[in-house]
């Protein structure tokens, strides 16, 4: 385990601080998943006492980046393949419902908005591998879907949706950061936006779930490699 030794600042409360802390570290990979939480050694690694520690580890939890284990502890949480496949299932149901209100009701504004985060994907994917940034592919495919809900103009579906990218979160950063180019967020998602613009909704459903069954296959796969290699 090695955590980033950066010290916690007093501007904003230590329970704050030190959840977006922990957070970051586990996202990041710095703390894997299957790694042990021990509370005097987080505290020692961020400076803090083992109260906000406890607090922040219970937020983790209930966010489900964390669980508890059989000898009563807690340790960052391991997305089994299983899991990979039913979260996928669940999003594909979910933005097929989006990608059809949004070929209906999508504004010029919205449509604008969804072809600025295409615009972004496209110029960030030209950089050389060893600069491809994992939190910026997947803030950038997050706005890209979460935006294309938005236009749908259903918020109970934006709320469901935001739910599943939650729990894929720990799935999502893993994945990426063992290999960034499992996210097509370049020309798949140029493909389901002109199909959106065209109000075209048999070519923008198509586009979607072939995007999300192709996702969906590289994503098994990585986190296939990452069992075996453990």
């Amino acid at each position: 385990m090695s955590l980033s030794s950066q010290p916690i600042r007093r501007s904003k409360s230590l329970h704050e601080q030190t959840y977006q802390a922990l957070r970051t570290n586990i996202l990041s990979g710095r703390l894997a998943p299957g790694d042990r939480l021990v509370e005097t050694h987080l505290a020692q690694a961020l400076q803090v006492s083992r109260t906000p520690i406890r607090e922040a580890m219970r937020q983790l939890q209930r966010e489900g980046l964390i669980i508890g284990d059989a000898q009563e502890g807690l340790r960052v949480t391991s997305i089994s393949v299983i899991d990979t496949k039913h979260l996928y299932d669940c999003r594909m149901g979910l933005e097929q419902v989006s990608i059809l209100g949004a070929c209906q009701y999508a504004s010029a504004e919205e449509l604008h908005m969804i072809e600025r985060y295409v615009l972004q994907a496209e110029k960030l994917m030209q950089r050389p591998d060893s600069e491809l940034n994992s939190f910026q592919l997947l803030d950038l495919d997050y706005q890209f879907h979460h935006a294309i809900a938005v236009s749908s103009g259903n918020p109970w579906l934006v709320t469901l949706l935001d739910q599943v990218f939650d729990k894929m979160t720990l799935l999502r950063a893993q994945t990426t950061r063992q290999n960034p180019k499992v996210l097509e967020i370049r020309v798949e998602h140029r493909q389901i936006y002109q199909a959106i613009a065209d109000r075209d909704v048999e070519a923008a459903a198509a586009a979607m779930q072939r995007h999300l069954m192709t996702s969906k296959v590289r994503v098994v796969q990585e986190v296939e490699h990452f069992y075996q290699v453990e």
